[in-house]
C-alpha cells in the first residue's frame, strides 16, 4: 500500500534504517504493526528479512514514497514540495533561481505551475496572500459595514447637506457648534491668584472639574457619532431603508441603546433580528402552502400566481362597487377610470375620492418624498392620501392611540378625539381605520 513519504530532498532529513542505520532513500518500508516510534527499513534490509526485537519479517508493511502526482500529472509530490521550498529560499518571482535549485523543471514551468495551483487556485492559495480577504469574509455576514476612515462629503457652508450633517467640518473633524457649546463661559471670569482663600481656591477647582466633565461628555457624544457613522445622516437613512418596515421600527426603537454598545455589536443585533424576521416570514409562507395542501415548489408557484390573480380581481370588484355608489357623479367615474388605467399599466392605483354634487373634493395628497412614507403599508398610504395627512403626523397619532389603547385595554372615539387635536372627521377616519385593521380595540 503506497503512502506519502518524506518530501525533503535532503536524505539527512529522513529517519535512518533500523537495519543498517543508513539514511533512507525513497522508496522505503514502514512496518504497519510496530511502533511508536515508527519502524523504517531500506529496501535492502527488507529483502533480507531483517528482524529486530518485536519486529518480524512477516509483519504487514507500507511502502513510503512521494513519487506520485498530486496537483498535476507531470509533477510528483516530491517536486511539488521542492518547488515550495525553492520559492521560500529564492523569493516569489525569482523563477530562474527557483528552476536552478529544482534542477528538474524550467523557469517557465515553475512559474506557470506555481501561479496556477498555488496562487489562482482557491483550494491551495497562500495564507499570507489571502489573509486580508479571509478577514473580510469573516465579517461579511455581520451588520452594516462601518469604515471609520471614510472621508465624509464636504458640502458648501449652510447648504442642505451641511445642515443634515449638523455643521460637521470634515477638514477639522469638528462641528461648527459643539454639544454644550457654552461650557467655556463658566471659566471666563475665573482667575487663580495667590491671595485666594482655601475655600475660594477649592470652589474654583470644583468649577474646573465640572468643566472637564462637560468636555468628557462632549467627546463621548462626538465619538458615538463618528463610530456609528451618523455624520452623514442621509447616507445612514438610506442604509436603514433597506430593511423591512418591522425591522425599521425596531431600528428606531433600539437606536437609543446604540451608545451602550459598539457600532459592530449594535448592527449585529439589528441584522440578527432582520434575519429572524425573514425566517419567520418564510416559515409563515411555507405553513400557508402546507395548509393549502401544497407539497412541492412547482405547485407553490402556481398557487402564488392564482392568489395574485384573485387579489387583482377582488381589487377591481371593490373599485367597481365604489364607483357604483356614486354613479351619478361624473368626477367619481373619471377617477375610477384613471385608477383602472393605472392598474392595467402596472402602476400603483390612484386613490378614489368620492365627491358630493354640491361640494368640490380636494385632490389626494401626494406622498412622494415626504418623511416617514417608507414606514407605511399600502393601506396606510391610501388613508394618508384620502385624509390629506402627512405620514409623520399619522405615525405620531397612531403611536399615541396604540399606547392609550394598551393602557386602558380599549379605546373609545371620544378618547381618541381628546388625544389628537385635529379635525373630528379625520380623527374618526383614523380611529375607524385602526379598528378595522386590528391595531386597536373598542372599549
Amino acid at each position: 500500500m503506497d503512502r506519502l513519504g518524506s518530501f525533503s530532498n535532503d536524505p539527512s532529513d529522513k529517519p535512518p534504517c533500523r537495519g543498517c542505520s543508513s539514511y533512507l532513500m525513497e522508496p522505503y518500508i514502514k512496518c504497519a504493526e510496530c511502533g511508536p516510534p515508527p519502524f523504517f527499513l531500506c529496501l535492502q534490509c527488507f529483502t533480507r528479512g531483517f528482524e529486530h526485537k518485536k519486529h518480524q519479517s512477516d509483519h504487514t508493511y507500507e511502502i513510503m514514497t512521494s513519487d506520485f502526482p498530486v496537483l498535476d500529472p507531470s509533477w510528483t509530490a516530491q517536486e511539488e514540495m521542492a518547488l515550495l521550498e525553492a520559492v521560500m529560499d529564492c523569493g516569489f518571482g525569482n523563477w530562474q533561481d527557483v528552476a536552478n535549485q529544482m534542477c528538474t523543471k524550467t523557469k517557465e514551468e515553475c512559474e506557470k505551475h506555481y501561479m496556477k495551483h498555488f496562487i489562482n487556485n482557491p483550494l491551495f492559495a497562500s495564507t499570507l496572500l489571502n489573509l486580508k480577504q479571509a478577514e473580510a469574509a469573516r465579517t461579511a455576514d455581520t451588520a452594516i459595514p462601518f469604515h471609520s476612515a471614510d472621508d465624509p462629503p464636504r458640502p458648501a457652508f449652510d447648504s442642505l447637506l451641511s445642515r443634515d450633517m449638523a455643521g460637521y467640518m470634515p477638514a477639522r473633524a469638528d462641528f461648527i457648534e459643539e454639544f454644550d457649546n457654552y461650557a467655556e463661559w463658566d471659566l471666563r471670569d475665573i482667575d487663580f491668584v495667590e491671595d485666594d482663600s482655601d475655600i475660594l481656591h477649592a470652589l474654583k477647582m470644583a468649577v474646573v472639574d465640572i468643566y472637564h466633565s462637560r468636555l468628557k461628555e462632549r467627546q463621548r457624544r462626538k465619538k458615538i457619532i463618528r463610530d456609528h457613522g451618523l455624520v452623514n445622516l442621509r447616507k445612514f437613512r438610506l442604509m436603514e431603508r433597506r430593511y423591512p418596515k418591522e425591522v425599521q421600527d425596531l431600528y428606531e426603537t433600539m437606536r437609543r441603546f446604540a451608545r451602550i454598545v459598539g457600532p459592530v455589536e449594535h448592527d449585529k443585533f439589528i441584522e440578527s433580528h432582520a434575519l429572524e424576521f425573514e425566517l419567520r416570514r418564510e416559515i409563515k409562507r411555507l405553513q400557508e402552502y402546507r395548509t393549502a395542501g401544497i407539497t412541492n415548489f412547482c405547485s407553490a408557484r402556481t398557487y402564488d400566481h392564482l392568489k395574485k390573480t384573485r387579489e387583482e380581481e377582488r381589487l377591481k370588484r371593490t373599485m367597481l362597487s365604489e364607483v357604483l355608489q356614486y354613479i351619478q357623479d361624473s368626477s367619481a367615474c373619471q377617477q375610477w377610470l384613471r385608477r383602472q388605467a393605472d392598474i392595467d399599466s402596472g402602476l400603483s392605483p390612484s386613490v378614489l375620492m368620492a365627491s358630493n354634487s354640491g361640494r368640490r373634493c380636494a385632490p389626494p395628497l401626494n406622498l412622494t418624498g415626504l418623511p416617514g412614507t417608507e414606514k407605511l403599508n399600502e393601506k396606510e398610504k391610501e388613508l394618508c392620501q384620502v385624509v390629506r395627512l402627512v405620514p409623520g403626523a399619522y405615525l405620531e397619532y397612531k403611536s399615541a392611540l396604540l399606547n392609550e389603547c394598551n393602557k386602558q385595554g380599549g379605546l373609545r372615539l371620544a378618547q381618541a378625539r381628546a388625544l389628537i387635536k385635529i379635525d373630528v372627521n379625520k380623527t374618526r377616519k383614523i380611529y375607524d381605520f385602526l379598528i378595522r385593521e386590528g391595531y386597536i380595540t373598542k372599549a
